[in-house]
């Protein structure tokens, strides 16, 4: 599904990536993970197109999107969940919505009821300022919004950051739910090792702008999570 081929990045004289290079399987859900600071958000605003690329080629479907602005990244099937979930808070959940409308391939105007078949709190609320909603019901809100866009791949940067547990559990059903019933290949950042292999099929694990191990979420042993995972 995407390919990432020895993608540099880099912040003033920081050098953030160093030639990350993984391949994610297709209909998979693989979770990204480091300590902060790693390069875990830098590596999703690439793949994104909100940083570009010093070095490296990425391939979405073998097609090569290297060179494809931002704008144009969810025209080729990319949905992106940002990390702070960065709705607009005083445009009302339809308003929000309805802009992801703008990306569709499928040249459809509607909100599909995908959206509120996952999150039929957001029907209830369609009126409703973003800003005036919980933060469990904004990152829903923005998980929406993403999948208005219609993607093939759907990126979340750290999308439990900062919500209630009972709403994490939710969040956890519907990306499951996204990946294994529907077949949105899904790509997540994650700091919360009990939710990660909960919703994952494989990791990766970043240190220092690095790859510095992978595989089947099964595989990801003990040793591995002292040296890259704990604090």
């Amino acid at each position: 599904m995407l390919t990432i081929d020895g993608l540099n990045q880099y912040y003033g004289s920081s050098h953030t990536l160093k030639n990350v290079t993984l391949s994610i399987r297709p209909g998979a859900c693989t979770v990204i993970m480091g300590r902060n600071g790693v390069g875990k958000t830098t590596l999703m605003q690439c793949v994104t197109g909100l940083l570009p690329l010093k070095s490296g080629a990425l391939t979405l479907s073998g097609t090569d999107i290297s060179k494809i602005p931002a704008e144009g990244r969810a025209a080729v099937g990319i949905g992106y969940v940002p990390q702070g979930r960065q709705i607009f808070p005083l445009l009302s959940v339809e308003e929000n919505l309805r802009i992801g409308l703008r990306a569709r391939r499928d040249g459809l105007r509607e909100i599909p009821d995908l959206v509120f078949d996952l999150f039929p709190v957001l029907k209830e609320m369609l009126g409703r300022r973003g800003g005036d909603l919980s933060g469990g019901q904004q990152q829903q809100l923005a998980i929406g919004r993403a999948l208005v866009t219609q993607p093939d791949l759907l990126l979340l940067d750290e999308p439990t950051e900062g919500i209630q547990p009972n709403v994490v559990h939710d969040i956890g059903t519907i990306i499951s739910r996204l990946n294994k019933d529907i077949g949105l290949t899904v790509v997540l950042v994650e700091q919360k090792l009990p939710f990660a292999r909960r919703v994952g099929d494989d990791y990766v694990l970043m240190d220092r702008g690095e790859v510095v191990a992978s595989g089947p979420m099964e595989t990801l042993g003990e040793d591995l999570v002292r040296q890259y995972l704990t604090v």
